[in-house]
């Protein structure tokens, strides 16, 4: 039975508002359990960096209430940032020293022997991959090398929860792949707590336990990755018209006995139903007689972007985990 004392991460009711009156957390509410993976998606300005500042006791909330390890991120700033470790998108590397020296000094700052610390640095040294850069200032390395750097520090105390903010954006399939394997291993042989937003649905997919997607500043949707995919139904029709699809085409789709749920964005509509290859057929009739041209239609199971677009209305922006 999950009690308090069993979340890593509590927020009820969390509001954020900025001095020009812009609202970017409208009331989020979320648990997150101790040893859990937990992925954090949502639209560009939907809130999320926003939520992991206030979450690392970095930025104060309008209203709402935060508990991180148990502590309140308001009352108890420093006890929450004593237990958590943080890789964001501002990082705060120090340009003038080697990494060994920078994540030395991580470690020592955690209260850690210095050959504790020796040891934990060699335990992060798959995810530096640096090679013959090693012995280099971090302030001659490329975003992507500072960004391992990065995470490694994050990484270095085996803090009670982690918080990363699209850790692996800008790196190579094969870093990325290190960065999975080193979030894997420290879940399950330590138990520590991940919290990280993406915008790679593979890496929400493969990594996360739980997924909850942020829209207008509130919790939208939330579940494992396939109970989300599965509550889409079976298949997804899409379709691809001449020209922005009217929102008349698919308010016809609906009166379908098969169709389930249809959501349109621009020229693509994604039409959710029982059993595809029945539906296929029916579906561009109805287009054909709605006289909605259609460029091509394809069936395919669902995946977190249909998910992401059924709950936000658009297409998850992402890079080609292959580039």
């Amino acid at each position: 039975m999950t009690t308090p004392d069993s979340y890593a991460v509590q927020v009820e009711d969390l509001r954020k508002s900025y001095d020009d009156d812009t609202e970017v957390l409208r009331g989020l509410s979320l648990q997150v359990e101790r040893g859990e993976i937990y992925g954090f998606l949502g639209p560009n300005g939907a809130g999320k960096s926003t939520s992991l500042r206030i979450m690392c006791a970095l930025l104060k909330p309008t209203s709402g209430r935060v508990l991180v390890a148990g502590h309140d991120v308001v009352a108890h700033p420093f006890q929450v940032r004593a237990r958590i470790g943080a890789s964001l998108q501002n990082s705060s590397l120090d340009p003038l020293l080697t990494p060994v020296e920078f994540l030395t000094l991580q470690a020592r700052l955690y209260g850690l022997s210095k050959a504790e610390a020796a040891r934990r640095v060699e335990e992060v040294e798959d995810i530096l991959d640096l090679g013959q850069a090693a012995g280099r200032r971090i302030g001659t390395y490329s975003g992507g090398m500072m960004r391992r750097v990065d995470i490694a520090a994050a990484l270095i105390a085996r803090p009670e929860v982690v918080f990363l903010d699209e850790p692996t954006t800008g790196l190579d399939p094969d870093s990325r792949s290190r960065v999975w394997r080193k979030v894997r291993e420290l879940n399950r042989e330590h138990g520590i707590t991940f919290f990280l937003t993406t915008q790679y649905l593979e890496e929400a997919d493969q990594l996360a336990q739980r997924v909850g997607i942020l829209n207008e500043g509130r919790l939208a949707a939330e579940d494992t990755p396939s109970a989300l995919k599965s509550s889409l139904g079976t298949d997804i029709i899409i379709v691809r018209t001449h020209g922005p699809a009217e929102e008349s085409a698919s308010a016809a789709l609906r009166t379908l006995a098969g169709v389930t749920g249809v959501a349109a964005a621009g020229d693509r509509i994604s039409v959710q139903v029982d059993s595809g290859a029945e539906w296929i057929g029916p579906v561009a009739v109805a287009l054909a007689q709605h006289g909605t041209a259609v460029a091509d239609i394809a069936l395919r199971t669902p995946t977190l972007d249909d998910v992401f677009f059924r709950v936000t209305g658009s297409r998850f922006e992402q890079e080609a985990l292959t580039s």
